[in-house]
């Protein structure tokens, strides 16, 4: 990986920046237009681009589900879609047990001139912060749903349960790993 620079939690300092928040698990044709529109809303402003993850993904941590990428591929996956920055964030105990405010205070550090979240994005202790307490500091853009050629919305919990079924060419196809989709 050449372009892409990973940071731990509470590291990194900039003085601008287009962030894009999630767990990306999967990396999957959904995150990619995120990340996607992350990298360009970057370019255009003239500042780096931002992805603010975390290790491991939260529903792993609270419902034990299966991981679909490694925090090693995600950095791959993330360095092909042209990411400047990876913040990976360690999910445990304590994380989960911040008051959003320390969540503001450090997305304040990477002086963010927009993040992207999706539309169910929460944070903090028993998900307290919403999109519209982040709407009060930053200028927020929210990500709608992306389906695939059915219509249905690409989910990383769609693709774990298509694996589960066996269905692996339709999870490959909404990871965005088969050749020509």
């Amino acid at each position: 990986m050449e372009g892409i620079e990973t940071h731990a939690e509470g590291i990194l300092t900039l003085p601008g920046s287009v962030i894009a928040i999630g767990a990306f698990d999967g990396v999957h044709q959904g995150h990619q237009a995120v990340i996607r529109e992350a990298v360009k809303r970057a370019k255009i402003l003239g500042v780096p681009s931002l992805i603010y993850t975390f290790d491991p993904p939260p529903r792993f941590y609270f419902q034990g589900v299966r991981i679909l990428t490694t925090v090693e591929e995600k950095l791959v996956l993330l360095d092909k879609l042209g990411v400047d920055h990876v913040v990976i964030a360690r999910f445990d105990e304590f994380y989960t047990m911040r008051p959003p405010i320390d969540f503001i205070e450090d997305l304040k550090k990477f002086s963010p001139i927009e993040i992207i979240v999706g539309s169910d994005f929460r944070f903090g202790g028993n998900r307290e912060g919403d999109i519209q307490l982040l709407e009060q500091y930053f200028q927020i853009r929210v990500n709608q749903p992306v389906c695939c050629s059915k219509g249905k919305v690409i989910s990383s919990t769609r693709i774990r349960k298509l694996i589960l079924t066996g269905n692996i060419q339709e999870s490959l196809s909404l990871l965005g790993r088969l050749s020509g989709s």
